[in-house]
């Protein structure tokens, strides 16, 4: 085309139309922004107040936000003159192509899906997902936020934790406190028994249904080993665990019983031509003079 029918296109354009149109557009999409971020806020604050659980209301305004921002994007290009039919035909090409290339990224929004229905563990619930311990945090399209014990952050691709096992430890109001104690083989098991239902019995956070117990678990090669199991709720299982422990050694070596440290006889041999012990030549070798012990001559 030549520069004179430019400038003569140019011209002719209406340029304070497309002004107005945009204009439009870019009011549009700031109060389509507007309300979505509103609307997605006032979901979740209504499923609050019926007592919904706090994941599903985060997933929710999530989710809902998105969904609204695209229906924005699109009232906004059509006000500009683009035509829908013809967009969302693009669109749906686009999608295709981009559902190809992220795969991976819609099966975690698909396992995002599966946790909030599914439920398996909610806000504030200590859980081990994908081999990893942490309080869950919250649950997103794409991803679930736990942390540590000891504050750390972890993110983790939802795909991993729907295909993995999932252990809640704090889904039961109650839970059980195993502590193995290992005594002498000399000891009277009857006596170590009675020590340790007494330290349970006594600890306030134990409950009293189900009743604490002691059993014999094995017989090891130095100790014959017992658990203490006592029931707690589960808000009370790491103080309490840490405090029965410590009562049971307490009171174990102060009633005058033994916890065996594991122990191994060793007999080295010197294969020499008479097989003697290597123990009887060293000690044929060795003279005692008073303090100082020396070479035999």
């Amino acid at each position: 085309m030549e520069p004179a029918a430019i400038v003569s296109a140019l011209q002719r354009f209406d340029w304070q139309a497309w002004g107005m149109k945009l204009l439009a557009a870019v009011v549009i999409f700031l109060v389509g922004m507007w309300l979505a971020k509103r609307l997605s806020a006032g979901l979740e604050r209504v499923l609050g107040r019926t007592h919904a659980d706090a994941t599903l209301g985060g997933f929710l305004r999530r989710a809902s936000y998105a969904a609204m921002m695209v229906l924005v994007i699109i009232t906004a290009l059509t006000s500009l003159g683009v035509n829908p039919t013809s967009m969302l035909a693009v669109l749906g090409a686009a999608g295709l192509a981009v559902g190809l290339a992220l795969k991976d990224s819609l099966s975690n929004i698909a396992s995002g899906v599966m946790l909030i229905v599914l439920r398996p563990f909610r806000d504030g619930d200590y859980v081990q997902a994908a081999g990893l311990e942490g309080i869950v945090e919250e649950v997103r399209i794409f991803q679930t936020r736990m942390r540590t014990l000891d504050n750390r952050l972890i993110v983790l691709p939802n795909s991993l934790i729907t295909t993995a096992p999932i252990i809640n430890f704090t889904a039961k109001p109650r839970r059980r406190i195993d502590i193995p104690v290992g005594v002498g083989y000399d000891d009277d098991l009857k006596q170590a028994k009675a020590i340790l239902l007494k330290i349970a019995q006594d600890h306030p956070h134990v409950l009293d249904e189900p009743a604490p117990s002691v059993v014999v678990n094995k017989l090891s090669e130095s100790s014959v080993d017992l658990i203490l199991l006592a029931w707690t709720k589960t808000p009370d299982f790491g103080p309490t665990k840490s405090d029965l422990t410590e009562a049971v050694r307490t009171e174990i070596i102060g009633q005058g019983l033994n916890i065996p440290y594991p122990q191994r006889d060793l007999h080295v041999y010197h294969h020499n031509g008479d097989g003697a012990p290597l123990g009887d030549i060293v000690t044929k070798g060795v003279v005692d003079d008073g303090d100082v012990a020396k070479p035999a001559p």
